[in-house]
């Protein structure tokens, strides 16, 4: 174990900060067009998945005891990345519009980079600070959500996918054998749905309508709805369908992980709508280093579905006996989910040697599909 005061040191933060190598990346881009625009999603996938192949696995786990104060710098990132963000997504809508050197497929090129930072690095960061207590914290959290229109994903996440996880009710659980491009287009429908059933029965537990002022849906629409102004007067229709390609992108990538974290893992049905507790072995696991730097531990996924609130340098990792392990980082898995039949070959093995451990008493996994156990009517 990692003691607290060597994680504490700031230097052991700095890896953590390469996520900042990709806003230059995106000015050279704006500016210089050509080859160029490649550039951030070949930082993003290509140098990330080429420094897990040298840098190899990180397997130690830092002290959890380790106090607030010592985690500055590590926090520190998750909080000035949403202003950069901002300033970097409108702030090229509105030079690349303005100047209109670029031509249309240097600019879509571009804007899918910059989707691919907004969806990897926004809305993990995003993710990261939804589950704080501070209240500033959550709400750069919903900033950044906003500025991919997404904003649904906090309720959905907090209140659908962690009480919920590994069973029918749980929409991002990918079900054995479901490829992505089956996966994403009923996540759209349904997360967003599930979201907001599961608001409003918070409500109606108060005695409250859906329409009462403390539904967060109001927050959310209000803050798409100043981003979306936001593009328009930045760039004009142009900006705006600029604005809306890389928010599609950026949702793509979340999903392309949510997919990948629970694919095929399914928590023991105990009866009368009752499942087993969240264990580690209902999430998968990549300890590859570079990649959980890029993606601040996210892929430390088992501990973060046991301790939510465990800050990211925290997240303790578990050997291949308590949850099961990905072969690769989250970029060449995500990159392998798009070829259903090549992610099929490496995973549902491993899907299946997973059941025969875990579970070599259920031999029918039939009744664990959605169809065949339904959600409740008026559950979230």
């Amino acid at each position: 174990m990692i003691p607290a005061e060597e994680v504490s040191r700031p230097r052991n933060a700095l890896p953590f900060w390469l996520s900042l190598g990709t806003l230059p990346l995106a000015a050279i881009g704006a500016t210089a067009g050509g080859w160029t625009v490649v550039l951030l999603p070949l930082y993003t996938w290509g140098l990330f998945s080429l420094l897990d192949a040298i840098t190899g696995r990180f397997d130690e786990n830092a002290d959890p005891q380790t106090p607030a104060a010592g985690l500055d710098w590590y926090r520190l990132i998750t909080l000035v990345w949403a202003p950069l963000q901002f300033l970097t997504l409108f702030g090229t809508i509105f030079y690349t519009t303005r100047f209109g050197h670029l031509a249309a497929p240097e600019l879509l090129i571009l804007f899918f980079g910059i989707g691919v930072i907004t969806g990897t690095i926004g809305i993990t960061y995003s993710h990261e600070l939804m589950h704080q207590k501070p209240a500033a914290e959550r709400w750069l959290g919903d900033i950044l959500l906003a500025m991919v229109l997404y904003s649904h994903f906090r309720s959905e996440h907090l209140r659908v996918h962690h009480p919920w996880v590994g069973t029918p009710r749980d929409a991002v659980t990918a079900r054995y054998n479901e490829g992505f491009h089956r996966f994403f287009p009923r996540v759209l429908v349904e997360c967003h749905a599930s979201a907001f059933r599961a608001e409003r029965a918070m409500l109606a537990r108060a005695k409250r309508r859906w329409t009462h002022r403390s539904n967060p849906f109001w927050r959310y629409w209000a803050l798409q709805a100043l981003m979306l102004a936001l593009a328009f007067a930045a760039g004009g229709p142009e900006g705006l369908g600029l604005f809306l390609f890389q928010a599609l992108v950026a949702v793509w990538q979340l999903e392309l992980v949510n997919y990948i974290e629970h694919y095929g893992l399914t928590r023991r049905h105990l009866g009368q709508g009752r499942y087993e507790h969240v264990l580690p072995r209902h999430s998968w696991n990549a300890t590859h280093r570079a990649s959980n730097w890029l993606l601040i531990n996210l892929q430390r996924h088992s501990d973060h579905h046991v301790k939510p609130d465990r800050r990211y340098p925290l997240l303790q990792t578990y050997s291949g006996n308590e949850a099961p392990q990905l072969p690769f980082g989250y970029p060449l898995m995500t990159m392998a989910a798009m070829v259903p039949p090549l992610w099929k070959r490496i995973m549902n093995r491993r899907v299946k040697a997973w059941r025969k451990r875990h579970y070599p008493d259920i031999a029918d996994w039939r009744p664990y599909n959605k169809a065949q156990n339904p959600m409740p009517r008026g559950a979230p």
